[in-house]
């Protein structure tokens, strides 16, 4: 019977925190980038952009349909056979054999996180009673200052707890990103574990790691979510 060494474990925590800023910097990006393209792409299906509205629903149907790490794979693998076939139609010259691995996360886990968002907020902009955007309009705001000013404080603080879900979910999803060569927390355990072979050992760091993360994070949206609340209602009472 095999005994869990938690000599080797312990010795071995600090290489793993090395993986901790990636992780962390994979699911902000995401979250960053992810948020601006949702918000573009609420509004478009909100306002019903022509042709932009049916692209965006199936945007969204087939990220939210298909496994993230069928999604790393896919870009990961298909964008430098994209690209050397661009290279060889038009002479470009391009080299997407050289990219870091990091970036394709970056892409792949934004692009995930933008299908998400983009439902989030339009449920929470439609939620939000039409009366107020005639209001704005009939004191002499366009309707982008009636966004800006009235709706999206709003948005923002509904959309909040279910963000908060997004990014702690992409927290733990970047443990995905060994699959196409990014060295995060996972990625770490994995080599480190193959040193010894000790894998449950090393596999349970990396447990213990991400459950960490995630409740600082829950306690930080907790913290943040009681405080726009408190401040909704001193508005509401003013």
């Amino acid at each position: 019977m095999t005994v869990f060494n938690w000599q080797f474990a312990l010795e071995h925590v600090p290489e793993v925190l090395k993986g901790v800023p990636i992780t962390l910097l994979i699911a902000v990006v995401a979250i960053l980038i992810g948020s601006a393209l949702g918000l573009a792409m609420a509004l478009a299906r909100i306002y019903k952009v022509r042709v932009l509205h049916e692209v965006i629903a199936a945007f969204v149907s087939f990220i939210r349909g298909t496994p993230l790490l069928v999604q790393l794979y896919v870009f990961f693998y298909g964008v430098p056979v994209v690209v050397d076939w661009l290279n060889e139609s038009w002479a470009l010259g391009w080299d997407a054999h050289s990219v870091s691995p990091l970036f394709y996360a970056f892409v792949v886990y934004s692009l995930n996180a933008a299908a998400y968002t983009t439902e989030i907020f339009r449920a929470s902009i439609n939620s939000i009673p039409g009366g107020q955007m005639e209001a704005c309009h009939s004191v002499g705001m366009t309707t982008w200052q009636g966004l800006r000013r009235v709706i999206f404080p709003q948005m923002i603080i509904m959309a909040l707890p279910n963000m908060g879900n997004i990014f702690i979910n992409l927290i733990k999803s970047t443990s995905l990103a060994f699959a196409v060569k990014v060295v995060e927390i996972l990625a770490i355990s994995k080599m480190l574990a193959n040193q010894g072979y000790n894998f449950l050992e090393m596999y349970l760091v990396a447990a213990v790691v991400y459950w960490i993360i995630c409740i600082l994070l829950e306690v930080l949206f907790h913290v943040t979510e009681k405080r726009l609340s408190l401040y909704k209602k001193k508005e509401i009472t003013v």
